[in-house]
């Protein structure tokens, strides 16, 4: 019997999953190019360590109904992003598993979505791990990257006392205007009907 060789950029994913066929390997980060453009700009991805990932195919037959093609995923990555508190470059270590089930038809895989623990997916005749890889660490990133402490202290905002005083300010007090008082000029001056 002849093994099959799976191409993971062009996976015939239904003969891999019938196959239970596995594949692992790792890819440059750059490669990733979304992913590559998170990067903060003093760390880009071409200095990052590689992209691991492993993938499983299985093909399940429930009782009395059609075979199902699973994929099994891992992946880690780490990263280094803009921290939205000192800017500086933070690295973020990215690991995830994740099962997809693969159906014959967009609806359905919209329908079951919805209800399933496993992510669904539209079966395809070639699709790319890679892809689908840099989607998943791309919803894994954080929403807010940060260091749990900065490396250099924060940035203070500028002094009031510091500035120039502005047109109509006397000895740094500024008179406050209600953002309303315009709106009551504009009421007073329309004619009664």
């Amino acid at each position: 019997m002849r093994v099959r060789v799976f191409d993971p950029l062009k996976l015939d994913m239904e003969l891999f999953a019938r196959d239970g066929a596995e594949l692992s390997g790792t890819w440059p980060a750059a490669s990733l190019e979304r992913l590559a453009e998170d990067a903060a700009p003093e760390a880009p991805a071409s200095g990052w360590p590689e992209v691991t990932w492993s993938a499983r195919g299985e093909e399940r037959q429930p009782r009395g109904g059609e075979a199902q093609t699973w994929l099994h995923l891992q992946a880690g990555a780490t990263v280094a992003l803009t921290c939205q508190r000192c800017l500086q470059p933070v690295r973020a270590a990215l690991k995830l598993q994740r099962d997809f089930r693969f159906v014959r038809d967009e609806q359905l895989a919209i329908q079951l979505d919805a209800d399933a623990e496993e992510d669904v997916l539209t079966l395809q005749r070639h699709m790319s791990l890679l892809e689908l890889v840099e989607d998943e660490l791309l919803l894994a990133l954080p929403i807010v990257p940060r260091h749990q402490t900065c490396p250099k202290p924060l940035p203070m905002p500028i002094d009031d006392l510091d500035m120039p005083a502005l047109e109509g300010e006397q000895d740094g007090e500024k008179e406050r205007k209600n953002p309303f008082a315009a709106l009551a000029a504009l009421k007073k001056t329309e004619p009664n009907d």
